[in-house]
């Protein structure tokens, strides 16, 4: 797949290499839990790989993407429910970072130093310096930020739209924004969003069609509040205009405030002009849009075979619908040089005491392999690369890594990460200049929304919120045990009650 050209693999730390801008070296990870609680030392073995794949040190920020983080009911309760699923995570990363160090002692120092990595862990692991920012979910997709050092982030905030039944997040997509700030170098905007899209094969306008709600539903602040506002502000009509006297200066007025409410919409949607743009998450897109037949021939891992994978990425829908301009609009991937991330089925252990690092498996019969877990970004946009600000070389994203980890016996879906240089471009540099934004044809989502925002987006997410709450206390009561427990307490106390009294 042909990558755009600001996308280089980093082989080194920008932090030694002073031709280069200043920049964040930033972990984005993705993941299909299947529902399922994960094995802590076992992720966090596969997290250490992540963190040691051509890099020298740790990333400042991380990002974990996850979906189907718990059965519904849970997800859609929250809270005490969720957080034993969280804590897995947070404990694996914590493990994976502390084992990461113990091989890499000086890692953490301002000097990069490369070394073995190893699953074993010490007797008096380093503390792990990272510290778990913020949490959130929608139903059964959710975020986890992990920085180095939280001070630097600023401004934090949370997005969230459910495209599932009634608008509910049994599909959805939730976000993060904030500003980080540099110790003495500029600052710069990052957006976060974690999704789950459509599945099976046949439903690819689906999924095209939740990506369209994400970015018509999305929003990091109320739309109605920033309409309203906007309205309260804005310069009453005189009765002469009203008339129409002035009609050539009416017009040009209304829409230069039509103009300024645009912006401001912009400015709240997921593609805030002045904003870093991450999307990742089970986006669900397949090779085919039928199921195999008995006698499909699937992708193999054997460079020596006829039939080995990378052949196969070329059906690939999101790729070809993105380049029509069909879904993830104006987004970029690195070319993608892994297996299928789905679907697997997980084969029996081949010893029971054996700690399984790598899980025997074989593709589902009944599923199309597919590249469904995908993390993609917005480039550095035209107006910024041609500067290259003092330094020798231009911004850029450098990609270190792209790649998909070994599959964990607890999901069908692989993990896939992406490890980044993110370039610190102050936001008003980022932001297109107003030459780029009057001007026709422009593709980039930074200069024109490709879908207008829905003005009542957080009153639908409240309500769907709602609805989740109630749906999730209903499954939880009638489809666990526990619920089955807490239905005949509550039975129980009931017929004593009654039986009481009766007996007065």
């Amino acid at each position: 797949m042909p990558a755009s050209s600001s996308l280089s693999d980093a082989t080194s730390s920008t932090d030694s290499d002073f031709a280069s801008p200043p920049s964040l070296d930033l972990l984005v990870l993705t993941f299909n839990c299947a529902k399922t609680l994960i094995n802590t030392p076992i992720f966090a073995h596969h997290v250490q790989t992540a963190l040691s794949q051509n890099a020298s040190g740790l990333p400042d920020l991380v990002v974990l993407s996850l979906q189907e983080l718990a059965p519904l009911s849970y997800c859609f309760i929250g809270g005490y429910f969720l957080n034993p699923y969280l804590a897995r995570f947070q404990d694996a990363f914590n493990l994976a970072v502390k084992n990461y160090l113990v091989d890499h002692p000086v890692a953490h120092r301002s000097e990069p130093h490369d070394s073995a990595v190893s699953l074993s862990q010490s007797v008096r692991p380093p503390k792990s310096p990272y510290t778990l920012v913020r949490a959130n979910n929608v139903g059964y997709t959710a975020i986890l930020l992990f920085a180095r050092d939280p001070a630097r982030l600023h401004g934090i905030q949370e997005a969230e739209v459910g495209f599932g039944a009634a608008d509910m997040g049994n599909k959805g997509a939730v976000g993060l924004r904030m500003l980080y700030q540099s110790a003495k170098g500029p600052s710069t905007e990052l957006t976060f969003v974690s999704t789950h899209l459509a599945a099976m094969e046949w439903n690819l306008p689906r999924r095209n069609a939740n990506w369209a709600a994400i970015m018509r539903g999305m929003a990091f602040e109320n739309p109605e509040a920033v309409v309203t506002n906007f309205r309260k502000s804005s310069n009453p009509s005189t009765p002469e205009e009203e008339l129409g006297e002035t009609d050539n200066l009416l017009y040009d007025e209304h829409h230069a405030e039509q103009l300024r409410l645009q912006q401001q919409l912009h400015n709240i949607s997921v593609f805030r002009p002045s904003s870093h743009l991450f999307v990742s998450g089970d986006l669900n897109y397949r090779i085919s849009t039928t199921s195999p037949p008995p006698t499909a021939i699937f992708p193999s891992l054997d460079p020596e075979s006829a039939n080995y994978y990378p052949d196969f990425f070329r059906r690939d829908q999101l790729t070809r619908e993105r380049k029509a301009g069909r879904t993830l609009h104006g987004l970029e991937e690195h070319p993608v040089h892994f297996p299928p991330t789905y679907k697997y089925d997980v084969l029996p252990p081949k010893s029971p005491e054996a700690i399984e690092t790598e899980v025997p498996w074989r593709f589902a019969p009944h599923r199309y392999p597919s590249w469904t877990d995908r993390i993609l970004f917005l480039d550095v946009p035209s107006w910024v690369k041609g500067k290259a600000g003092g330094y020798s070389q231009k911004p850029a994203m450098k990609v270190r890594a792209y790649d998909a980890l070994p599959l964990l016996r607890t999901s069908d879906h692989r993990p896939v990460f992406l490890r980044v240089d993110v370039p610190l471009i102050e936001p008003g540099d980022l932001a297109p200049p107003a030459g780029i934004v009057d001007a026709s044809g422009v593709r980039d989502p930074r200069v024109r929304l490709p879908m207008e925002i829905d003005p009542e987006a957080w009153e639908r997410r409240a309500a769907a919120r709602r609805k989740e709450v109630m749906a999730g206390w209903s499954m939880f009561l009638w489809s666990t045990k526990q619920g089955a427990w807490i239905l005949t307490t509550l039975l129980a106390i009931s017929i004593s009650v009654y039986w009481l009294s009766r007996g007065f």
